[in-house]
């Protein structure tokens, strides 16, 4: 073998590939955990909810040469108010920055129809994969009116998976794989997102409050870690639960603060699980008057606004 030969060879076995993956669709399609089954670790926050997802959540998956940087978005909403103009804007700045992009369908339900300039987006997307999850759960028929739509709105096959089950995720990583540029990685091998631990705390308490209170308190509060001594032993992480009312304080704490401290328990789990050490959760409830409609208190919370919404 010559040496031309040789160096085309070694540059051939060092090519890889890496590039973002978005995950679109309406509230409840699944993408969080489908992203998680990509991943294969537990990032984004899933509830039965809708809109429990507000901001993009970022997966790493390094394997076999590919670098696959998974972004989980917030459902595709009506925006009622800024809270929810900042959760499009994300979504939508997640299709335009996407090497390839999913939009996932949610196969148990009626097939959504998407805003125009959501739509339109889509449709000028070179990589664009239409994905029916939920085939799990999927009502006779379903499937086949998600492949029909796929084909006249998008001029797309449909990829069928249940990300409840596994069931073909395998086959659409490899599918991914294919689209995805020829590229060096663009994080460490080693990394699971590029977001700090803080911002996992925050939304694993928040999920906590999806998960052990009702009608809309899970929708008006955000979370915000003040204080992270990761060299305290146990790990010290002090929270901040802003509501909008005082009577959802009121809730948050409950009688004699048992709710709260029932809050803190289930929360600082799911903590020490993620970091593989011990923590001693600190959490205060604030009252933060209509910080959902108020862009500077957004913007203070780390939502990014729409250009248009931004105060100075």
């Amino acid at each position: 073998m010559n040496v031309d030969t040789e160096q085309a060879g070694s540059e051939e076995a060092a090519e890889t590939r890496a590039g973002y993956v978005a995950l679109i669709g309406y509230p409840n399609a699944g993408k969080s955990s489908l992203m998680n089954r990509l991943v294969e670790q537990k990032l984004s926050i899933v509830t039965p909810f809708a809109q429990t997802t507000r901001e993009r959540v970022l997966g790493i998956d390094s394997r076999d040469g590919v670098q696959m940087v998974f972004v989980d978005t917030p459902g595709l909403v009506d925006p009622r108010y800024l809270l929810h103009k900042a959760m499009v804007h994300a979504a939508v700045e997640s299709i335009r920055e996407a090497d390839v992009l999913l939009l996932l369908i949610d196969a148990a339900a009626e097939v959504p129809e998407f805003v125009d300039e959501v739509m339109e987006l889509v449709r000028r997307h070179p990589n664009r994969i239409v994905v029916a999850n939920k085939t799990d759960v999927a009502p006779p028929g379903r499937l086949a009116r998600v492949r029909e739509w796929a084909r006249e709105r998008l001029d797309a096959e449909a990829f069928e998976v249940s990300a409840e089950t596994g069931d073909r995720v395998d086959a659409l990583r490899a599918v991914i794989v294919e689209r995805l540029p020829v590229s060096p990685f663009l994080y460490p091998e080693d990394d699971v997102s590029s977001q700090s631990v803080r911002f996992f705390v925050s939304e694993f308490v928040r999920e906590t409050v999806f998960e052990q209170y009702e009608k809309e308190v899970p929708y008006s509060i955000a979370v915000k870690v003040e204080e992270f001594r990761e060299a305290a032993d146990p790990m010290y992480i002090r929270a901040t639960i802003y509501v909008e009312r005082q009577s959802q304080k009121a809730i948050i704490i409950g009688g004699g603060g048992q709710a709260i401290k029932r809050l803190g328990s289930a929360a600082r789990q799911k903590i020490e699980e993620f970091v593989g050490s011990p923590v001693y959760l600190d959490l205060w409830v604030k009252v933060l008057p209509r910080w959902r409609k108020d862009p500077l208190q957004l913007q203070r919370l780390g939502f990014k606004l729409p250009a248009s919404e931004e105060s100075s």
